[in-house]
């Protein structure tokens, strides 16, 4: 059965193809980019996607949400013909996407904005859009004393109330090396995490497929305290979610996410127009803003507001603060992890 974002995607095509006759399917589809789900996928569509537009002529585009290990397998799976044009990862997916050649060079030589970024957003296959930040996230009607270390979702006053996302997101995987670490663990060693998560089974509510699941819950009072994104967490609240975040005393997680053109797609142009207002100083501006709260990679865009009082007041202060992990020893076994994940950890 087609589902409705591919009867788009197709209505979309066919309709260029009968005002142009001579561009095939893949020359005439409109722009596909593979956004995150939740709130990425609205801060994309009320930002992003409206700057591409004025920026191409109304050019036709249609935002994909899903998880990166998602999106690397489905362009895996039909390189000679990519479903998706534009792809966004986290550091991990980013390096798997590189290994496989899924991924053209950026041209950094017609970018306005690549050298508006600061130096470890600039990745010749795919600046880093926007960074982000997990920690703990809860509601302060139901935990009235705010948690302070990852610990804390082991309290027995949170049986059945604890939610976490599976090991396919970022999210789910920095978590459990940061528990790992608590145990004598590693980016290499895990299984301390494991052991771990046997003892918190009593407190799990729901293990979520991806963090806009578990932004979900949060929305529906199914969990009261979880890991969760900063910016995810600001969406909800603008929505009078009660729900708060805070960086636990371990050092919450930050890693940036790039934005790459999937090669051979037959869109290159329009992708890079994409990633150009993805990289650009007005829509990093509006992005940074409320609701959204996305932390900015362009350094022409400050700091300010919720950002600065709760994060970090540039991105040196964002260096210092946060706990950086080493994805390039951490995707070494993270399929494996994946799957034993999967296995182990089911309610």
């Amino acid at each position: 059965m087609l589902d409705r974002r591919t009867l788009l995607t197709t209505a979309l095509s066919l309709g260029a193809m009968e005002l142009f006759p001579g561009l095939s399917y893949a020359q005439a589809r409109p722009l596909v980019f593979a956004t995150f789900t939740g709130s990425w996928e609205e801060a994309h569509k009320a930002v992003l996607v409206p700057a591409f537009r004025k920026e191409t002529g109304n050019a036709p585009i249609v935002l994909d949400p899903m998880l990166s290990v998602d999106q690397i397998a489905k362009v895996s799976a039909a390189k000679a013909n990519p479903p998706i044009d534009v792809m966004l990862h986290d550091p991990g997916p980013a390096l798997t996407a590189l290994a496989q050649d899924l991924v053209e060079p950026y041209p950094v030589e017609r970018s306005a904005a690549f050298k508006e970024l600061i130096p470890d957003a600039q990745d010749p296959h795919g600046p880093a859009a926007f960074f982000q930040v997990v920690g703990l996230t809860y509601n302060p009607d139901t935990v009235k004393t705010p948690p302070t270390s990852w610990a804390d979702l082991w309290r027995p006053e949170y049986k059945g109330r604890v939610g976490i996302t599976n090991m396919n997101s970022t999210l789910g995987t920095g978590f459990m090396v940061e528990i790992a670490k608590m145990h004598g663990g590693s980016e290499s060693n895990i299984d301390p995490a494991f052991k771990a998560m046997e003892k918190l089974k009593p407190n799990l509510s729901a293990v979520a497929a991806n963090p806009g699941a578990l932004a979900t819950l949060f929305q529906q009072g199914q969990v009261d305290i979880s890991p969760g994104n900063f910016n995810a967490i600001q969406i909800l609240k603008a929505k009078g979610v009660p729900v708060e975040f805070v960086a636990p005393k371990e050092g919450a997680i930050a890693f940036k996410t790039l934005i790459q053109i999937v090669k051979n797609s037959p869109n290159r142009e329009l992708a890079f127009k994409l990633i150009e207002a993805a990289i650009s100083e007005p829509v990093q501006t509006r992005l940074m803003q409320a609701p959204y709260l996305v932390v900015p990679t362009n350094t022409r865009v400050k700091m300010t507001g919720e950002i600065a009082r709760v994060l970090a007041k540039d991105t040196d202060d964002l260096k210092k603060k946060f706990v950086f992990q080493d994805w390039k020893t951490i995707n070494a076994q993270r399929p494996a992890w994946i799957e034993r994940f999967n296995r182990e950890i089911k309610l």
